[in-house]
């Protein structure tokens, strides 16, 4: 017996009905060789299509979900992020280099290292990395120490490394260096010893104004204490690099009152910065 339907009435515009089949032709909803419109319909009603808006998304919103997608890589949850930005393409109305980014993200999933180093660290097992810079450099060292740390944006591994040749770090400081996980092509067991921990400095800073009572504490932070109208801070550094970035942000209110090499450092930051603004005085 045959199946007994219903049927409807629709009024629409002129043009609809082509565009109704492109969409059904599109979906591959088809009654025999041609699109189905009562076919799309009944799609529809059943749930098997959704229907409405993509998901909007503005400038600061496409930076944070870039964000996140390379947080979940570096934290290792390659799957969470593979979802992330499968859901997005899917759905999201995605500004140009988003697409392209999460496409290339899906296309050639990213191998995070996070785990392996993280493995290595417990284990106290010395590891060869080999590496690539930002200048495409590739580059191996010889780990036997290393820290997972957050700086601004992102996880960077912080090793102490064999090899000193082109550092530029302070030689107390010398076999420290910092890597992108992103950038990270290997990682191979190495012989020999763990080291017990980074190389580290004392830096001595004094704060003024409003940061006196602004300036949150961090975890390097030896001694802080409040003295008149000041705060003066004893502070573990074992990257100058991220250290100066840091304190740059704090302007006249943050001074650097020991050790000289770390004065002489701001420094020469602070002059080359008047010289491209051609001040000098």
């Amino acid at each position: 017996m045959a199946r007994r339907k219903e049927t409807i009435t629709l009024s629409i515009p002129p043009g609809t009905k082509e565009q109704l089949e492109a969409i059904a032709d599109g979906l591959g909803i088809m009654w025999g060789d041609k699109p189905s419109i009562s076919g799309l319909v009944v799609a529809i009603a059943q749930h098997q299509l959704e229907v409405g808006s993509v998901l909007a998304l503005d400038p600061s919103q496409n930076t944070a979900i870039r964000q996140a997608i390379r947080l979940l890589v570096d934290s290792g949850h390659i799957a969470d992020a593979q979802t992330l930005a499968l859901f997005l393409l899917e759905h999201g109305n995605l500004e140009t280099p988003l697409r392209q980014a999460l496409l290339e993200q899906v296309s050639h999933p990213t191998e995070s290292w996070r785990r392996v180093i993280d493995q290595q660290i417990k284990a106290k097992q010395p590891f060869h990395l080999f590496y690539e810079d930002s200048q495409n450099k590739q580059m191996e060292f010889t780990v036997r120490y290393g820290e997972i740390r957050f700086w601004e944006k992102r996880f960077y591994l912080e090793a102490w490394c064999e090899e000193t040749e082109g550092s530029l770090n302070l030689p107390e400081l010398i076999h420290n260096r910092c890597f992108r996980l992103d950038r990270i092509i290997n990682v191979l067991p190495a012989s020999g010893s763990w080291q017990d921990r980074l190389e580290y400095i004392e830096v001595h800073l004094q704060v003024l104004g409003r940061l006196v009572k602004a300036y949150e504490p961090k975890p390097d932070d030896i001694t802080n204490e409040v003295k008149d109208d000041a705060r003066y801070i004893v502070r573990r550094v074992s990257n100058t690099f991220w250290f100066i970035r840091e304190i740059l942000r704090y302007g006249e209110e943050c001074l650097v009152l020991s050790p000289a090499s770390v004065q002489n450092q701001l420094i020469s930051k602070l002059k080359k910065l008047c010289e491209h603004y051609n001040f000098l005085t």
